[in-house]
Parts: structure tokens; sequence; C-alpha cells
């Protein structure tokens, strides 16, 4: 049984903690030196098998044009805003050498000549898109290789030389492309550090101890450090996103952090009894233990499910995060009890409480001062749950209505690809979208790569190029670039709109649908659009088409698992229509956030932006198998008391009150650090932090502490109907809510109330 297996571990790792940290200690040290030695460099690969734009780029790489590599650009104007290119000789011949010099870095293939292009003239410049039409502004391309060839290095090379050309050059230099989303280093860092001061802090309010606050953090850091690692050594072997290291993090920390303060708040209660600190350890692993195994297991089976959407980035990322996962989950079952174990007394009570259980003086005094400290505490709570389950109807309709308001902007989600013009004036990357889009219009930041098979109709170039410059959403063609070896030829195509903008994938699905068909006819011929905005909106659009289906195999797990957990068939499809609330609102923050602006400012968003398009999916993965750890450390409370005393009004404010305290510390940790990465500089990251901190924040309050004592109100007994059949069918829990698991733990069995 699972709470005898966690019991002996537990109990196991706190009377050998030396062994058990030293244990952990080779590990993390082994990973880490596998990471160094066999990691990779994490890599996006916006595609997925039968989308338009993979064929775009498989026809792309087929003809070795380079444009399958890395790019950058280098966006020059003369340091006089007045000033233009065709009045200063010396701006020009600056030009030319830090194209020279640019050309010269390691790993580059070739640039673009923008002071050919005006030489060349206006019109020729503009349809280049090397320098804008009134010679103010000019782009140097640079091409690199594939991204396996190329390292931070090549990154700092260039941005090295631009800030060297800058003290030596009249221009005003700045820099973007994708080399930067590659290598630039990912948020996380401070947002990292801020997080976990902050659940520190809270683990001291919470317990009044420095120790008992400490230990959660420490055992959290220990198991990101493994579980990153092992994150790198999988990039060494397949392309793992660059948002999969800041989301590992966020997620694992949070609820690391949950999962040790779960166990850590019951091991005080057996400390509190008289147990034994090792005793105690083992008992709270077996009985806090078993929640977190199980929520844990739900939040790892749900991310996982991210591959049905058939998109490879979204699999491996959710498989990154769950390595996360899996490693917290591990280190609170065995990590921790040895901390718990190395601890001995000390955890027991801060202050006299603490000292007269080390010592031994009035200790069964000292706990009945715990046992009273606690009921002072639970009689708030109790008092909130009783007065909620005396008014149930009005309390349940206000709550959903509540949520079910802010579910409506969800009606107006938007997915898309926020570019470099969401990012702050602070970074490079923005200033020079700014300036492309000042000087060629939003589109050209957004370029859009049309490669052509015309296989047995050597006209079809000419009409394709004619039928997509005629096209009002695109405002401009560079020169064709046509393969010998294969004949394959490439357009970029530059949009008359921002990347992120709904008219652009109006314009790519407008290319796609009429106007490369009609171009190509009916011959062997064939066309495909790519490029990054492309891809993006893909793979938006399939993560669309795949969500119900998703969200549906979530559902139904979490209604199976919930159901053998606490032998009822209201009681998880009450929880699945409490969480599809929770989402559903903090989705609808998001909308009003990020696409409306309400209160953008505060997290430093300086321009709305569109939903990435694979958040969403992400989000609902992620967020139903948090929502479980509240789900099942509460109603197994209310489930024992129910078991107990057979009265419904009881067990609802005896197991809501008792656990309020621990699930509000819990949900606050789990805010603190999600709203850390809230404020980073990447929308992305932007997203994730909100979203979760949102979701927890509304789950931990408006759902536990009023729409479930609510519902449960209402439904009385019925909460924990099943009928007979299935009872008889069903295998027993695997969190120990039932009879089957009170042996380990010590606790008298308890009737299965099962209606017959």
């Amino acid at each position: 049984m699972l709470s005898k297996a966690l019991l002996r571990l537990g109990g196991g790792a706190a009377r050998h903690p030396w062994r058990v940290i030293a244990a952990w200690l080779v590990a993390a040290t082994l990973a880490v030196l596998a990471a160094v030695a066999f990691g990779g460099r994490n890599a996006d690969s916006m595609t997925a098998p039968g989308l338009d734009s993979q064929r775009a780029a498989e026809l792309i790489e087929r003809a070795g044009t380079g444009q399958e590599g890395m790019t950058a650009q280098v966006v020059v104007t003369p340091l006089d805003g007045a000033a233009t290119f065709f009045d200063h000789d010396s701006a020009r011949t600056a030009l030319t050498r830090l194209q020279t010099e640019v050309q010269r870095l390691p790993h580059v293939l070739g640039t673009s000549d923008p002071a050919g292009a005006l030489d060349a003239g206006g019109d020729t410049a503009v349809r280049g898109g090397l320098a804008s039409a009134d010679g103010r502004i000019a782009v140097v391309r640079v091409q690199y290789p594939d991204q396996s060839r190329l390292s931070t290095e090549d990154l700092d090379a260039l941005v090295d030389l631009g800030d060297r050309l800058r003290a030596e050059l009249p221009l005003r230099i700045e820099m973007g492309g994708n080399l930067f989303y590659a290598f630039s280093d990912p948020d996380g860092g401070a947002s990292e550090l801020i997080g976990l001061l902050a659940a520190a802090a809270i683990l001291f309010l919470a317990f009044g101890s420095l120790v008992a606050a400490a230990l959660p953090i420490g055992m959290a850091v220990f198991a990101l450090t493994v579980g990153v690692a092992t994150m790198t050594v999988l990039a060494g072997v397949t392309d793992v996103p660059t948002f999969a290291p800041v989301l590992g993090s966020m997620v694992g920390l949070g609820v690391g952090i949950d999962y040790a303060l779960f166990v850590l708040a019951r091991h005080r209660e057996y400390l509190a009894r008289g147990l034994d600190p090792h005793e105690a350890a083992g008992r709270a692993v077996a009985t806090a233990g078993r929640p977190v195994v199980f929520a844990g297991g739900t939040v790892v089976v749900s991310i996982l499910g991210l591959a049905v959407a058939n998109v490879p980035f979204m699999t491996v990322g959710g498989l990154a995060v769950s390595i996360v996962v899996l490693t917290m989950v591990l280190a609170s079952v065995t990590l921790l009890p040895a901390f718990l174990g190395a601890a001995g007394p000390r955890l027991a009570r801060a202050g006299r409480v603490g000292r007269a259980l080390r010592t031994g003086k009035l200790g069964r005094l000292a706990r009945r001062r715990d046992l009273a400290a606690d009921a002072a505490h639970a009689a708030g709570w109790r008092r909130w749950i009783g007065h909620v389950s005396r008014h149930p109807v009005p309390y349940a309709v206000g709550a959903a209505g509540l949520l079910l308001t802010a579910t409506l902007p969800v009606l107006g989600l938007r997915v898309g690809l926020p570019g470099d013009g969401s990012l702050p004036q602070s970074r490079t990357e923005r200033r020079a979208y700014d300036l492309v889009a000042e000087g060629f219009g939003p589109g050209t930041n957004g370029p859009l790569v049309i490669a052509a098979d015309p296989t047995g109709d050597p006209g079809v170039l000419d009409r394709l190029v004619g039928a997509v410059a005629a096209d009002p959403g695109i405002a401009s063609v560079a020169p064709t670039h046509i393969d010998r070896a294969t004949g394959i030829a490439t357009l970029v195509v530059f949009p008359a709109t921002s990347p992120q903008d709904k008219a652009t994938a109006d314009t790519i699905a407008r290319l796609r649908t009429d106007v490369l068909p009609t171009a190509i006819g009916h011959g062997p011929a064939r066309a495909h659009v790519g490029g990054a905005a492309a891809s993006l909106s893909d793979v938006g659009r399939r993560t669309s088409q795949r969500l119900p289906v998703f969200v549906a195999a979530v559902l139904a797990m979490s209604f199976l698992l919930l159901m053998l957990v606490f032998r009822s068939m209201l009681v998880p499809l009450k929880a699945v229509l409490l969480n599809l609330l929770s989402i559903g609102a903090a989705y609808g923050i998001m909308v009003a956030v990020f696409q409306w602006g309400w209160g953008g400012a505060l997290i430093g968003l300086e321009a709305t932006v569109p939903i990435v398009s694979f958040i969403p999916m992400f989000l609902f993965a992620i967020l139903f198998g948090l929502s479980m750890d509240y789900e099942v450390f509460l109603l197994s409370r209310v489930r024992e008391e129910y078991l107990r005393t057979g009265d419904n009004g009881t067990a609802i404010v005896e197991g809501v009150s008792g656990t309020a305290r621990i699930i509000t510390s819990a949900a606050l940790i789990m805010v603190a650090v999600f709203l850390s990465f809230a404020v980073a500089e990447d929308p992305s990251t932007k997203m994730f932090g909100l979203g979760l901190a949102t979701a927890i924040f509304i789950d931990a309050t408006v759902v536990r502490m009023v729409l479930v004592p609510a519902t449960m109100t209402l439904l009385g007994r019925t909460n924990w109907w099943l009928p007979k059949w299935l009872d008889r069918t069903l295998p027993r829990g695997p969190v120990g809510t039932d009879d089957t698991d009170t042996e380990s733990t010590g606790e008298a069995p308890r009737p299965r109330l099962v209606d017959r």
C-alpha cells in the first residue's frame, strides 16, 4: 500500500538523515556535471508536422539558401535624428564599414548591402527593405547558419562589435533578430530569487520559526538544481524550448515549497502530540505525503497530456517541466523527512514551547499550549465556514457569478506572436523594432517567406510574384532568390501590418487559400508560406483545434482519479466544474490585461499584445494539476471528518477550517513565486506568471473558502453518493481516504459510506 511504503520511506530518511542528504548532494553534483558535459542549448522550433509553414521550411532547407538558419539585423540611423544618409557621406562611409566588420564576425554567412540600396535609388531600397525611402534608416541583415552550429559567443561577438562601433562611428546602432531570441539570457534569475525571498517570509509568518521556514526552501533549491540540470541534459538530445527552464523553475518552486509545507505542517502536528521526531516525520510523509504524490502525479500527467496537440516543442516542453515536478515530489518524500529528522524536536514550536519540548520540561503543558494555539487559529476560519454553510445559496450564486463575469473576456481571446515591440524601451531589440517600423512599416518586423517549387511550370514564379505583390495585405516583395540546383524559389514578403496584428494572420490565410492557389493553378508546382509569423499562426490554429480534445481528456482523467480517491460521484464532478471556473476567470483576466491593457503598467507591460498561442493549453495543463493539490488536501480532511462523525455539516466546517491556514499559506507562496515572474521583461513569461498567480489566488480563496463549503452544504449527504455496483468495481483510492489506509497511520478503521 502507498501509505505503508511512504511511512517506511519517510521514517527511514528521518532516522538516517545524513545518508539521504549526502545522496541528494551526490545526485545534484552528478546532474550538474552531466549538464556541463552533455547538456545542450535550448532552442525553439515553432513548427509541427503537417503545417503549411513546416512544408515551407522543408523546401527552404532543400534549397540550401541559408534562410533556414539564424538571422540578426543591425539597424542604424545618423546620430542627428533629422539627418539622412543622403546628406552625409561620412554616415554612408560609416555604414559601409559597419557592414564590412559584421561580415568578418565568426559564423556569419553573409550580410545585406544597405549602402548599395541607397545608391540604387529609393524604389529599390523600399522593395529590398534595406534602407528607408527617406534615407534616414538602414538595415544590415546578418545571416547565420543553423542554431546547432552557434552559441552564446556569437551573440556576444555581435553585441561587443556594436558597443565598440557606437563609440567610433557617427551612427545610432540598434540590434535585433532571432539570434537575440535564441541566445539572450532567459528571464528567471532575479525572479527566482524574489520568489524564494517572498516564500521564506510567508513560511516564517506561518510557522514562526526560521528553521521551519528554511527547510522547504532548502529542499526546493536542491530539487530545482537536479531538475533543471536534467532538463539541460535533455536539451543535448532534443530541442527543448527556451521557455521551459523559466516555466520549470516557476512551477517547480511553487509546487515544491507547497508540497514541503503540507508535510511540514503535519509533522509539527505530530510533534505537538508528543511523537518522537523520527516517528512524526514518517507519519507526516505517510499522511500528507499521499496527497503530495497524488497531486504531483496529476500535474505530471496533465502536462504530459500536451502531446495530444501534436506540436513537438510543446510536448518536449511539457516533458521538461514534468521532470522538475517529479523531482520535487521525490524530494518531498525523501529529502524533506531527512531534514526533519536532522532538525529533531527544534521544529516543534518556536520560543518557550520549543525549548520545553527540547529539554523535556513541561512537555505535556507545551503540547496543550500548542493544541490551544492551533484551535485559536482555526476558530476564525471555523466561524467563516460556518457562516457560509448557513447561507449557501447566496454565497454559491454570488461567487459563481463573480467568476463567470471574470471569464467573459475570454470571448475576445486572440492568439498571436508578441514581438520585440512588446519589450521595454531599455532593450536594444525594442529600439531596433521601433526604428524598422518607423522606416519601413510595421510588417517589416515580421517578414513572410514563401517557398515555391515551380517544377513543370517555369512561368509560375512571375505569376506568383505579381499576385503576392498585388495583395492588399502585402507592403513589398524582396527580389526572388532561385536555387540553381533544385530550382526552388524563395520570396521574402513584408506584410502591411505588424506580426502580432490580427490582419497579418488574415493575410497569411488569404495567401494560402486564395492568392497562391490562383497563381499556381492546377499544375505540378507548389508554394507554401513560412516564416516566424506564419509558424506561430499555424501553431496557434492547431492548438486551438486540439484544445477541446485536450480539455476533455484532462477533465475525464481528473474525474476518474478523484472518484477513486473519495469514493464519490458528485465530489469529483463538483471539483471539475469549480476548477473550470477558476481557470476560465484566470484566462479572462489575462485577456483584460494583455489584450485590453487593463493594469498592464503594473507588471511593466508597455503595449498590448495577443496571448501567445501555446500558453492557454500549457496553463490549463499546469493549473488543473495544481488545483488538485488543494482539492485533495482539503477534501481528504472533510472526508475524514465525515467518516468520523457521519455529519455532513460538521465535516465541512471542521475539514475546511482545519486546512484553511495551510491552504492559504501555500497559495500565498505560489502567488508570490508566480507574481515574481510576472514582472519579467519577456511578455510570454509575464503571461505564465500572471495567469498562474491569478488562478491559484482565485482557487484558494473564492473556490476553496466560498464555493466548496457552499456547494457541499447544498449537496448534503449526496456528496458521498456512489452506486453499490461501482463501489465494488473500483479499486481502493491511493490517497488513503478510506479504511484501507488506516493501518499505516495508526488511526482506527472507519466505515465506508456508500448508498446501497
